[in-house]
């Protein structure tokens, strides 16, 4: 590739015995695109998580018309704050240490740790559209299941003020055998980073989908 694309960049990471541990790479076009489609920036995980376990780790901006374009990408040894900041830097370096305004992200510890120590002036938020694919998962066993979920997409998607996102969101929390959710507890000590009333300052994409719902966060 290196020989067919001067401009072609890759990385590659070795262990103390000369074994592969992580792979980066990015093409001409993912570096040209990162200078002007860089403003917010999705790190895709999702093949770490599905049920194929790719390791590919992808790096996703969007473009003046709303697209996803491809801004590097790699395959990461391991699902450990070591190998993600070894990847993060890596793209940073591909880059010439330009990095993005915003960095969204699901909700993994070590991509967290990783995105804190590589990108701290970054503005790090969770990818709301995981969250809300999450909630059969999480709440689809309770009892009342439709009506608590569409108070949390109430609370969520209609909310203009936090104001009116914390009455919602007490509203919802009040019915019984919510109070002491865990998964809920933790997305609501985190709201800050993916609830889009808290998020307005910064510059998101949102599209619409899902029957008419916004849906907040551009990637996956």
């Amino acid at each position: 590739m290196k020989l067919t694309n001067p401009n072609f960049f890759y990385l590659m990471d070795l262990d103390d015995e000369g074994c592969l541990r992580n792979v980066f790479w990015a093409d001409a076009r993912s570096r040209a695109a990162f200078n002007s489609f860089s403003d917010a920036v999705a790190i895709d995980t999702t093949s770490l998580r599905n049920k194929y376990g790719i390791p590919l780790i992808s790096f996703v901006g969007l473009n003046n018309h709303g697209q996803p374009v491809l801004l590097g990408c790699g395959f990461l040894g391991h699902d450990s704050a070591e190998y993600f900041i070894w990847m993060l830097k890596s793209w940073q370096t591909c880059m010439l240490g330009r990095h993005p305004q915003v960095i969204l992200t699901d909700q993994s510890k070590s991509l967290q740790i990783a995105v804190s120590k590589v990108f701290p002036r970054a503005c790090h938020c969770y990818c709301l559209s995981y969250i809300i694919q999450r909630v059969p998962e999480k709440l689809g066993g309770l009892k009342g299941y439709e009506s608590i979920k569409m108070q949390l997409y109430k609370a969520v998607y209609n909310s203009l003020k936090i104001t009116e996102f914390e009455s919602s969101w007490s509203q919802m929390i009040s019915q019984p055998g919510l109070k002491d959710n865990k998964w809920l507890q933790s997305l609501y000590e985190d709201r800050e980073k993916w609830v889009p009333v808290y998020l307005k300052r910064y510059f998101l994409h949102r599209n619409h989908a899902n029957k008419g719902k916004r849906e907040f966060g551009f990637i996956f």
